[in-house]
């Protein structure tokens, strides 16, 4: 893979580090754990949105856009670092704020990521839940066109065949951290949803014939149709690469069992996990995605469903700006 034909800025802090998790593997008593400190990006807090962004806006440079224009949920991660690499870059930004989460809750609507998307003069416009989120950035974007500016419309989570170029940078500098460690990675498992970041790290590892295998754990979608939109997208990705064989439908695998009631909505066992990580390792987890994930991760840790003596690499995605906007569910009124 010859990834320097795709334009790219270089903005985030790479490699992020590749660390053990004793404290929380001793705890739970089986495989030992990794954590992929992808929360350490750099750009606004950090997240995985980050490495997306470095492919996404050199491309969007190389058109000579002038505008950045994306979606997400009101708390959105993506969006807080598309606002962010805007203002280093002097663009304007546009973000399109989906009420996916049925709350009135004025720490969710005005603090944690929104509160960081006004800070970095983010445009925010709110929708109603329900909508087609992507397709309602086109009619911004011939807005802009009207004004006389020149638009960049970026997926939600910045998940499409040159985002996920991220994460097949990834999986590259991640077999690289591990060859270097010795290390044999036999799973890797991260938050899986807009499926950029699992699409990239599918493709890339298949494309070096790694072997190793990556389970998604889901945070909206159902089962059936999470891994269907990673599988499409993970070959787009492949295509895009030059890859020779198509990614087979059974290397795209998502455990969609500890969404709960819905996308954002906290469950006890993501607040388990964002308090173990916090109290045994030091890490914050956000409640959305890495709380949910490693409420998987740790539950499938405890059912034995990774060997003993294997190696588990948690990929986290970061997120961590988010907590402030979920006081009320670690720090409930009495």
């Amino acid at each position: 893979m010859h990834l320097a034909r795709f334009p790219r800025l270089k903005f985030a802090h790479l490699p992020t580090p590749l660390e053990p998790l004793p404290a929380l593997g001793r705890l739970l008593g089986g495989p030992r754990l990794w954590i992929k400190r992808d929360d350490c990006t750099g750009l606004a807090t950090g997240g995985n949105k980050t490495r997306k962004l470095e492919f996404l806006l050199g491309e969007a440079l190389a058109q000579g856009c002038d505008t950045l224009i994306t979606q997400g949920a009101v708390q959105t991660n993506h969006g807080r670092q598309t606002a962010a690499i805007a203002a280093r870059l002097g663009l304007r930004c546009i973000l399109l704020l989906e009420h996916r989460v049925a709350t009135d809750d004025p720490d969710y609507l005005g603090n944690g990521n929104v509160l960081l998307d006004r800070l970095f003069g983010a445009e925010l416009r709110e929708l109603p839940a329900g909508g087609d989120m992507n397709a309602a950035l086109e009619p911004v974007a011939e807005e802009v066109r009207r004004a006389g500016g020149k638009p960049y419309v970026i997926p939600g989570g910045g998940s499409n065949a040159v985002g996920a170029l991220g994460y097949v940078a990834c999986a590259l500098e991640l077999v690289h951290q591990a060859n270097e460690a010795g290390l044999r990675i036999d799973h890797i498992v991260h938050a899986t949803g807009s499926a950029g970041t699992q699409a990239g790290l599918v493709a890339g590892l298949q494309a070096m014939h790694a072997g190793i295998p990556v389970l998604g754990i889901g945070v909206r979608a159902p089962k059936e149709r999470q891994e269907a939109q990673v599988h499409d997208l993970a070959c787009r990705v492949a295509e895009k690469l030059g890859v020779t064989g198509a990614i087979a439908r059974s290397a795209v695998v998502a455990n969609c069992d500890y969404v709960g009631e819905g996308y954002g909505i906290p469950t006890p066992a993501m607040v388990e996990a964002v308090r173990l990580f916090a109290r045994h390792e030091g890490i914050l987890l956000d409640p959305v995605y890495t709380g949910k994930a490693a409420a998987g991760l740790i539950d499938l840790v405890r059912k034995g469903f990774f060997a003993r003596d294997s190696d588990v690499v948690f990929l986290h995605t970061g997120g961590a700006a988010a907590l402030a906007a979920y006081r009320r569910t670690f720090d409930p009124p009495s």
